[in-house]
């Protein structure tokens, strides 16, 4: 495997050099600056506590087109239910942590699994503070129980991760911030890695390159909704 070790000027090479693992680049910060020049490059983070960063710009991308969200009989029913609030952007930090939890082992006497460490916790919540990251929370009554956070440049959505605590809650979530996507003529949802639970809800495979086109109508689409989401 070979990438590219990023310098004290942090610049991402061209993507068309990503080595066939998907890995661009390695190394580098999660400062604030490059984790936003990272996105807008169609790259993102994906590493292990403890390791070397690693930036991911995968050959075969998965994406939400905001039209082709899944609404199964199960979830139509479960939305008239009506027994989950959501809300955005009142417990960022929360439910990042609630979603690095629901990545653990539960194995007893197993060593607690996730790619959402501290250092990841601490960068997205900087990015939540400056308008960039947002959150969507799922409430029953008073309790958090789902929700999901990505980051939002353009009109475009990148997602990140997503936790569920009580049936469909997470579900619940995301169909809400699609209908709320859809209004502000955002572009399909940026699930960055395929794989077969989020082709159950619609998403679909695209190429480096289609991506990249993608990336670049709707980063420049309109100006970033800077600032917490909550009506």
């Amino acid at each position: 495997m070979q990438a590219y070790l990023l310098d004290n000027n942090n610049e991402f090479p061209p993507v068309s050099e990503t080595s066939s693992s998907g890995i661009l680049a390695v190394g580098g910060e999660l400062s604030a600056s490059l984790l936003i020049a990272a996105y807008e490059h169609g790259v993102f983070p994906w590493y292990n506590p403890g390791e070397m960063i690693m930036w991911w710009s995968p050959e075969e991308r998965g994406i939400l087109p905001l039209d082709g969200l899944k609404k199964h009989k199960s979830m139509r029913n479960e939305l008239n239910r009506k027994r989950y609030s959501v809300t955005y952007d009142t417990c960022f930090e929360k439910v990042i942590i609630e979603c690095s939890n629901s990545l653990r082992g539960e194995q007893i006497g197993e060593e607690p699994e996730t790619w959402i460490g501290n250092d990841m916790i601490k960068a997205y919540t900087d990015l939540h503070k400056l308008g960039i990251a947002h959150s969507v929370e799922v409430w029953k009554e008073a309790q958090l129980v789902g929700g999901l956070y990505g980051v939002s440049i353009g009109k475009m959505f990148f997602g990140e991760s997503m936790f569920s605590k009580a049936t469909n809650a997470s579900k619940v979530g995301l169909f809400h911030l699609v209908e709320r996507l859809k209004k502000w003529n955002f572009g399909p949802i940026d699930c960055q890695m395929m794989n077969s639970h989020i082709a159950t809800l619609g998403a679909i495979p695209m190429s480096r390159d289609d991506f990249g086109l993608l990336l670049e109508k709707y980063i420049k689409a309109g100006e970033t909704r800077k600032g917490n989401w909550t009506e």
